[in-house]
């Protein structure tokens, strides 16, 4: 039975309205639209069996969860007999910066250059050097330091509470070291992992710390009245929505399609329409979507709340060729394929499907098709945001490559049916991607977990 996981950040403080660097410094408290956030949270995971829950010590983090909890409780028709108490670690504190705790952001970059930008751009060797009572110094890596503290974490916790559903309340450096940390990412991809105040984190771990985690998704923010994460302020690059198609017949009966041109069912079409609701008001320059039928179909739907976009199309984002697993169920090919089908699940990188492609052909296809698309929407003046509508398996390896990981991490990322994720270029096309957001589904179950077809490729 796996464990999920449900990673939340505190809401709005007055340190986040300010500019101010809170990390262990403990003056910050939740503005009133801070608290509107927690309660929001609370009335979204209303009726949620929660086995334990764990917040900072930091006010800012543990008044978020008490009122969240106290919003659970009060929303009635839970089916729960009682709520877990709240577990107060200081394994969920902030990261401690200690030379800037309380100073504004702008001081911080202004007193200390170098530093700053190492922290913004070399996470892993961002250093401060703190000094003694014997006026000596040394070197404390504040990005290392709190990648230890998660990956000491997550051993204990799952230990702990193995099969059970767990809500974490934290900050925004933690929860994407813990994030990172446990998807196999290191202290380098702090920045690349978006983190808005109250935002929902889900993480699912199947068995153990060791057996591979599943990003089902990441910074969740629809139950804030945002479809999307705001963009930053001195954002230059082109934002990409990266969807996958709708549901196929083929993908509710767990048949491997592949790039057998299998169109949209019902379900499907409708997942379509749902993701055009969703995105009606998000601003759309340009969409690309793979040429076979399912993706184009869901592209089509999707545009139709933006009539003047002209939809290219690729066959660079083409879903991987299962060759003769093609139009099989999985019970036939366990049959015809003994133990191949478990190391397609368990060992993927180094499967070759039988008259088909393995996945270094699809990471391949992946780096040439999405390089094309941030390429050609990289030079214009004003930021672009671009619809890119693809498959499973090719989304999968562009997470995966915007994170440097290679094929054996396809399993780490979720991509759903209709699913939307949200990858940021701030810097421009030769800029570090941002995953400012990974596989929502909320717009088509209202539910923060994925309850689309589970199965086949």
């Amino acid at each position: 039975m796996k464990t999920r996981v449900i990673i939340v950040r505190h809401g709005q403080s007055t340190s986040n309205i300010g500019r101010i660097i809170s990390g262990h410094h403990d003056n910050a408290v939740l503005t009133e639209l801070g608290e509107q956030q927690a309660r929001k949270v609370g009335e979204t995971l209303a009726g949620l069996k929660l086995d334990a829950v764990y917040a900072s010590p930091l006010k800012r983090a543990r008044k978020t969860c008490e009122l969240m909890v106290e919003t659970m409780a009060q929303t009635g028709n839970q089916g729960i007999a009682k709520l877990p108490n709240i577990h107060i670690t200081d394994q969920l504190k902030e990261i401690s910066l200690p030379l800037w705790e309380s100073k504004s952001f702008a001081d911080a970059e202004a007193d200390y250059p170098a530093e700053f930008k190492a922290w913004r751009q070399d996470p892993n060797e961002f250093k401060m050097a703190i000094a003694a009572a014997d006026g000596s110094t040394t070197d404390f890596y504040p990005v290392r330091e709190i990648w230890e503290r998660a990956v000491a974490f997550w051993p204990t916790l799952l230990k702990e509470h193995d099969g059970q559903t767990v809500l974490l309340v934290a900050h925004s450096a933690i929860n994407r070291a813990l994030i990172g940390s446990a998807i196999g990412l290191g202290p380098e991809s702090l920045n690349q992992m978006g983190q808005d105040n109250c935002a929902i984190n889900v993480l699912n771990f199947p068995s153990s710390w060791t057996d591979g985690v599943q990003l089902e998704s990441m910074n969740l923010t629809s139950h804030l009245g945002e479809a999307l994460p705001k963009q930053r302020s001195r954002f230059k690059g082109p934002r990409l929505l990266l969807v996958r198609h709708g549901e196929t017949d083929w993908n509710r009966d767990g048949r491997f399609q592949g790039q057998i041109d299998i169109p949209l069912n019902e379900n499907g079409k409708r997942q379509g329409a749902q993701a055009g609701e969703f995105l009606q008001t998000v601003k759309i320059d340009a969409a690309v979507t793979s040429s076979m039928l399912r993706p184009k179909e869901t592209a089509e739907k999707i545009l139709e709340h933006h009539p003047e976009i002209r939809l290219e199309v690729t066959e660079d984002l083409w879903e991987i060729s299962h060759g003769e697993w093609e139009g099989k169920l999985e019970s036939e090919i366990e049959s015809g394929y003994p133990g191949l089908l478990d190391q397609w699940q368990s060992t993927p990188a180094i499967v070759q499907m039988p008259g088909g492609e393995n996945l270094e052909d699809v990471w391949r296809r992946a780096k040439v098709g999405w390089g094309n698309v941030v390429a050609a929407f990289s030079e214009s003046e004003a930021p672009q945001t671009v619809m890119v509508v693809a498959h499973d398996a090719i989304n999968k390896a562009i997470l995966c490559q915007v994170f440097g990981l290679g094929p054996e991490y396809f399993w780490q990322f979720k991509q759903g049916n209709g699913a939307v994720s949200v990858i940021d270029y701030h810097g421009g096309p030769d800029s570090v991607p941002v995953l400012s957001a990974a596989n929502i589904t909320t717009h088509l179950s209202g539910s923060i977990f994925d309850k689309t077809a589970a199965g086949a490729l």
